[in-house]
């Protein structure tokens, strides 16, 4: 019997993709970065933020969650 692989960053970084939605990462130095995931791999996401796209690796990141809805 196959044994299958559940990774659930891959999942949840993939709906957010597809969703679009913006995204709020805590990176392990403190600092906030708030934007939309435009892709992401194995290692690294890239997020667009003030019209940037910026690359983090994810071993930088400390913790990542779906922006609250603008008011």
């Amino acid at each position: 019997m196959a044994k299958h692989n559940i990774n659930i960053q891959d999942g949840y970084l993939f709906q957010s993709l597809k969703e679009g939605q913006t995204m709020y990462l805590e990176l392990v130095t403190g600092r906030h970065l708030l934007g939309r995931l435009k892709r992401f791999d194995r290692f690294a996401v890239v997020l667009e933020s003030e019209g940037k796209e910026i690359l983090i690796y994810k071993h930088a990141i400390a913790t990542i969650a779906a922006a609250p809805p603008a008011p």
